[in-house]
């Protein structure tokens, strides 16, 4: 039995079928693993954005894993943002006066990078609660041609 294997193992090997790990590892062009980003956007309540809750849903417990990957990247975004806002507040006894300031202040100064979001999902900072709160960013309804 054990040489059957050997001679399996073999096979699969010289066939190709068995990647090398650097290949195995390697992230498609089209992959948001890893990649990072300082665009944040200004929250417009008024705007008709679908923020999200952040809630982890598993409908598919195969799927389980991709389907709590954009939430938890949310919610660890969040997190450290919160964390830079009220570091700032204590140290300035006062939240960033705008956007503008959040930017300048917390995102740059401190050289915060947040993960690529999966999706059509954005980042945007509420100025009035000094929250970071993701947005499903809206796709343009076709156009009908008369």
């Amino acid at each position: 039995m054990p040489r059957t294997v050997l001679c399996l193992l073999f096979v699969l090997t010289a066939s190709g079928c068995m990647r090398s790990l650097e290949d195995q590892t390697k992230k498609s062009e089209n992959s948001i693993i890893g990649k990072k980003t300082q665009d944040i956007g200004k929250f417009d309540p008024n705007a008709d954005n679908k923020v999200s809750d952040s809630k982890v849903r598993i409908t598919d417990p195969v799927l389980g894993g991709l389907q709590a990957y954009g939430p938890m990247l949310e919610q660890i975004s969040k997190t450290q943002i919160k964390q830079a806002v009220d570091l700032f507040q204590a140290s300035n006894d006062r939240f960033p006066k705008d956007y503008d300031e959040f930017m300048e202040q917390i995102i740059k100064a401190n050289q915060i990078k947040l993960p690529v979001l999966p999706g059509k999902k954005k980042y945007q900072y509420d100025e009035v609660n000094h929250t970071l709160v993701v947005v499903e960013a809206q796709v343009d309804a076709p156009s009908e041609k008369d």
